[in-house]
């Protein structure tokens, strides 16, 4: 069995759902969960969770989708309780931060993401971290916080910061960004398989539209890279998605 830890299904996805689902029993991904990037996002991905058995969700507040609005955040937080309470929520996220594309108003993501951590916090959740350039300002933070076994989501940053995630517990999201791109990768013993459908589609499908059956390619990426089987690493990642969002 294998897991897609982190993708969007749910949010307008181009390809048929029912078609994508069913292609990714065939392929062995049984157990799916779709990330929410807004509020608004993150209850149609609550929606999508109650309607397929096999899916779960989380609640999310991408650093790129808020604009430094405090009044507008404190609502929408206090608008999503009646949503989190959903048996189906798995986790928080995504959120972090982004430092990618300038200018950029870190004063704003930080304070965004300090509220989303203090949720995950206090529900006990585990969280699927977005972090891009911003490494230098993620760790002071996280390191605020007593958080449950969490995910640094589609990770593609340096050695370094794969020893500070271990040191601290983390997982690493793996996706197709593995498959084609000369990355540093975390032991396989902290990997979870990821998506992030329909986007960063793995080799061989690039230019396609990516979709959750695609965690087996991914799979067989990972099998061969750390020289094990393909059950082996479906087991390992697995076992890490189980854990993580006891799904």
């Amino acid at each position: 069995m294998l897991v897609d830890s982190h993708c969007h299904l749910h949010d307008d996805f181009p390809i048929p759902v029912d078609e994508a689902l069913k292609k990714s029993h065939e392929n062995g991904v049984d157990k799916i969960i779709v990330i929410g990037t807004s509020p608004e996002d993150s209850e149609k991905a609550c929606v999508f969770a109650g309607e397929h058995e096999e899916v779960h969700w989380t609640f999310g507040y991408h650093p790129e989708e808020y604009d430094g609005d405090k009044a507008k955040l404190e609502k929408d937080l206090n608008d999503a309780k009646t949503f989190l309470s959903d048996p189906k929520l798995v986790g928080i996220g995504e959120i972090g931060l982004d430092y990618h594309f300038p200018p950029t108003d870190k004063k704003a993501q930080i304070f965004l993401l300090e509220n989303m951590l203090q949720i995950a916090q206090d529900m006990k959740l585990p969280v699927s971290f977005h972090v891009r350039d911003a490494f230098e300002d993620f760790w002071p933070i996280f390191d605020n916080f007593k958080l449950v076994p969490s995910v640094l989501h589609s990770f593609t940053d340096s050695e370094e910061n794969i020893e500070q995630g271990l040191k601290r517990g983390l997982y690493f999201g793996v996706n197709g960004i593995a498959t084609f791109a000369k990355i540093a990768h975390p032991p396989i013993e902290r990997i979870v398989l990821e998506t992030d459908a329909p986007f960063l589609t793995p080799k061989p499908f690039r230019g396609k539209i990516n979709e959750s059956a695609f965690i087996r390619n991914i799979a067989e990426w990972a099998a061969e890279y750390y020289n094990l089987s393909l059950d082996e690493v479906a087991k390992i990642t697995t076992q890490n998605a189980e854990l993580i969002f006891k799904i």
